[in-house]
């Protein structure tokens, strides 16, 4: 199906572009999010009639998504579970928990925006990704431990094992 992408979409394109993608990502994810019209005649000339309002509308998202990148540069969160002898937590650390812990932290970020590539099922601190926009992405740091005091153990072998890879590098 052919279709007039409404925003930029990651590995799809950028507003404005025709783009050919199978049916059924139009049909349940493009058209229904608003991020893609059909490209009929009609809606092409729709576009460009509204396409300075959304070029405004798209250039005050990656602002805010701007803004928020620099608020969480250097950002870390500590999440304190309960976990067994060999480090293995009961449970796992979900999207929601890292949304809410960043939400604590005064920066308002929804779950989607969290990209989590494997679940966490262990203690540790681990990179996670934060997707802003198409086009602006923030990795902050999540560490996840027992205690206040094996956070603080834990986040400084972090910091000392970068510290030893840049050197290395």
């Amino acid at each position: 199906m052919e279709i007039i992408l409404l925003e930029h979409v990651e590995k799809l394109g950028k507003m404005g572009d025709k783009v050919n993608v199978k049916n059924g990502y139009a049909r349940n994810y493009l058209l229904p999010q608003k991020k893609a019209l059909r490209a009929t005649e009609a809606n092409v000339a729709y576009f460009e009639k509204q396409r300075a309002d959304l070029e405004a509308h798209n250039k005050a998202l990656l602002e805010e998504a701007n803004k928020k990148a620099n608020e969480l540069k250097g950002f870390s969160a500590v999440l304190i579970r309960q976990a067994a002898e060999t480090g293995q937590l009961y449970g796992s650390v979900t999207i929601r928990d890292i949304a809410s812990a960043v939400n604590e932290s005064g920066v308002n970020v929804e779950r989607r925006f969290v990209v989590l590539d494997k679940p966490i099922k262990s203690l540790g601190v681990y990179p996670v990704k934060l997707s802003l926009h198409p086009e602006v992405s923030q990795t902050i740091l999540v560490n996840v431990a027992r205690s206040q005091d094996e956070a603080k153990k834990q986040a400084k072998a972090y910091n000392n094992e970068a510290e030893a890879n840049k050197k290395a590098e």
